[in-house]
């Protein structure tokens, strides 16, 4: 019997431990999906020629998401929030932006990303048992960062006031030369926060329901931009955050303004680039491709069998 990935087998690991929620992402399960415009700045155009970095107008596909496998988790369980934007620069010609309201991921490897998900098997429903917690603790050390800057983190009062992150690394080139960069998503409305402790009321969905309420009114805006890693920040490991003074270049602005059902069925793979744009050394982003596409071609399967539950 040929055996499966190791991407195949972190999706079969989210499966057994967070439950198969059929025609549901595998992560990111629930989330509310729109349609809108990027307007490239174009002060990029020195150091790549990627197409919506211009000085343009590119139609987009916009997913925001709670960070949880199972659809059914409260909105208070997911203190992580997500965003993934698709940039539509042609008929045949997309890329995307995956970014969350974390500056870092939790592991530097695939194989420890594995590792981690057989570890957490108590963490149904969002309950780990401290046993396994303390075992996850000690086997990787990497994790106990995490679990320290959780005890002081605050969430994003709506998914339209979140600071959102790349976590990996991007080259851009042009000419011969390549320029390492991380992405910024930062609010138009203003970073608007609240401490987790004060999460524990929100009611199922309100998230979802507090976006197309602001939405109705006016579009949400974001504006894009890089900061420019220097020699020393790495480029192959998502733990590490480079430096807050880093030089940064305005890419452009994202506006969102409409719900979209293309926008929730896209698949929003990191690592499609386009020409000026490539991925970096981080073997994370790159496992991250093989398990995007497993989890698509399950969901997507699954919506033909019986239509789609979102």
């Amino acid at each position: 019997m040929e055996t499966s990935s190791k991407e195949q087998q972190a999706v079969n690991q989210i499966e057994e431990i967070f439950g198969k929620h059929e025609a549901y992402r595998r992560a990111h399960a629930r989330g509310a999906a729109y349609k809108g415009l990027f307007e490239g700045s174009g002060e990029a155009s020195e150091l790549t020629d990627a197409a919506h970095f211009q000085k343009t107008e590119v139609p987009v596909l916009v997913r925001f998401s709670h960070f949880s496998p199972d659809p059914t988790w409260a909105d208070a369980m997911s203190p992580v929030k997500g965003m993934a934007v698709q940039f539509q620069l042609g008929p045949e010609d997309v890329t995307n932006i995956v970014s969350v309201t974390s500056p870092v991921f939790f592991t530097r490897s695939p194989e420890r990303f594995v590792e981690m998900l057989k570890v957490s098997r108590s963490f149904q429903k969002g309950r780990p048992k401290l046993a396994e917690l303390a075992e996850l603790l000690t086997d990787f050390p990497e994790v106990r960062a995490m679990f320290s800057s959780m005890k002081k983190m605050t969430v994003p009062e709506s998914f339209a006031t979140g600071v959102y992150h790349s976590i990996h690394a991007f080259y851009f080139v042009k000419a011969g030369n390549k320029q390492a960069v991380k992405y910024v998503f930062e609010p138009d409305a203003g970073e608007d926060r609240r401490a987790l402790k004060d999460m524990t009321d929100l009611p199922f969905g309100y998230y979802e329901g507090e976006l197309a309420e602001r939405t109705s009114r006016s579009p949400v805006s974001f504006r894009l931009y890089a900061a420019i890693g220097e020699a020393d920040d790495p480029t192959d490991d998502p733990t590490r955050d480079w430096p807050k003074d880093r030089e940064r270049v305005f890419l452009g602005r994202l506006i969102i303004d409409a719900p979209d059902a293309e926008a929730e069925q896209a698949l929003y793979d990191p690592t499609v680039m386009t020409k000026g744009v490539i991925c970096s050394e981080d073997p994370i982003l790159r496992f991250r491709r093989e398990a995007y596409r497993t989890s698509h071609e399950r969901r997507t399967a699954e919506q033909q069998k019986s239509g789609p539950s979102t």
